[in-house]
């Protein structure tokens, strides 16, 4: 499976850099078993498929771009990736007082030296910096505020590399969905940017059940795929929160529909992991990039997700956190969903080979159609709806 075969032209005044005044108002490509229509997004109630589930991801992302100076006027940026201490799940990291530690992205990394330390004060916190060997970071401050609320005073929103500019005030509340809940992420699920509270109660009246898991956002989705042979790309991994409701609200529908590629990738690994417990009752929930193409007779849909709420009534657990590095590229047969809510993504890239394992080689025609319709791309960008 050749890179090049995943490329597209993509130009520069096609990406949209600020989002529109209105949420809802952004285009919506509908592309229904080959056959394509333009839409706005918030007519999206109208032509989802009736009594479908549609299951978004409500991660929130966390000012995770700290600017810190040494005394010698250096610029350092630490970009925080995953929680190390006092945990590796992300809510308790975020509602720690005094210290944490992270494994980061640490820009002028050569000026800043392991074992020293960078300050910082702001307002009534003194927060610092250690860096320890390697690129992980312990953080420390001095009041009794909550890392989440630290964060809040001193940390930046992660705009993604490709804006090219720096996060505003604006950039607050719109790089966030409308009804982001757990912190953790560091970009956010881009596909869910497009619904407003009106277009929530909207899908609500016709019918249509409402869902919401958790897959906090990592680094590794803006990361581009270098190997000639796609398959040979090393996948980021992420945290995922499974709710005992979920899984129930699964079962109790035949079309499943995913708000964004976060959500597909969350809803595929839970799949995968009712396939790990049919032949190990206490497999850990953890996807490995392969783990999806190591079975030749998978089970149904069905029992997989019985096997998860087995092992969830086995265990007392209301919810469940795992991690995923699922790869979905063209072979791939999607096991869990039956449709797809995103966004344009970014030409070579990994979820341009989500999509095309979707719709087959008609992702050229949607992405064709985008371009000659003027449609806007990536984070900021317009929507599609895509049924295969």
């Amino acid at each position: 499976m050749i890179l090049k075969d995943y490329l597209y032209e993509l130009p520069d005044d096609r990406i949209a850099r600020y989002p529109l005044a209105d949420r809802s108002d952004s285009k919506l490509l509908y592309y229904n078993q080959g056959a394509i229509e333009d839409r706005i997004f918030h007519q999206i109630p109208t032509v989802l498929p009736p009594k479908s589930l549609l299951v978004f991801n409500d991660t929130k992302v966390i000012p995770a771009r700290l600017v810190m100076h040494k005394e010698t006027g250096a610029r350092i940026e630490i970009f925080l990736l995953e929680p190390v201490l006092p945990s590796s799940l992300h809510e308790e990291v975020m509602g720690a007082k005094s210290s944490t530690r992270w494994r980061a992205m640490i820009g002028n990394a050569k000026k800043w030296k392991e074992g020293t330390k960078l300050e910082l004060s702001i307002d009534d916190v003194k927060f610092n910096a250690f860096r320890n060997n390697g690129n992980t970071v312990t953080f420390s401050w001095t009041t009794e505020l909550t890392f989440s609320e630290v964060l809040l005073k001193i940390g930046e929103i992660p705009l993604p590399p490709y804006l090219g500019r720096e996060a505003t005030e604006d950039d607050i509340p719109r790089y966030q969905t409308v009804y982001s809940k757990h912190e953790g992420a560091v970009a956010a699920p881009t596909a869910g940017l497009h619904f407003t509270d009106q277009v929530i109660d909207e899908i609500s009246k016709t019918g249509i059940t409402k869902d919401f898991l958790t897959l906090h956002v990592s680094a590794g989705t803006f990361q581009p795929i270098k190997s000639e042979n796609v398959k040979d790309h090393p996948m980021h991994q992420e945290q995922i929160v499974i709710k005992k409701s979920n899984v129930l609200n699964l079962l109790d529908h035949e079309t499943i529909i995913p708000v964004g590629t976060t959500s597909m990738r969350t809803l595929e690994s839970l799949y995968w992991f009712g396939q790990l417990l049919a032949t190990n009752k206490n497999s850990p929930f953890f996807i490995t990039k392969d783990t999806a193409y190591q079975f030749d007779g998978p089970i149904a849909r069905k029992e997989s997700l019985e096997n998860v709420l087995e092992y969830m009534e086995m265990h007392g657990f209301n919810s469940i956190g795992g991690n995923t590095e699922i790869f979905i590229y063209p072979g791939y047969k999607m096991r869990m969903c039956d449709g797809l809510i995103t966004n344009f993504h970014q030409p070579g890239s990994t979820l341009i080979l989500l999509v095309a394992a979707l719709l087959g080689e008609d992702w050229k025609d949607v992405y064709n159609h985008a371009l000659q319709n003027n449609y806007r791309f990536l984070s900021y960008g317009d929507s599609s709806l895509l049924i295969p």
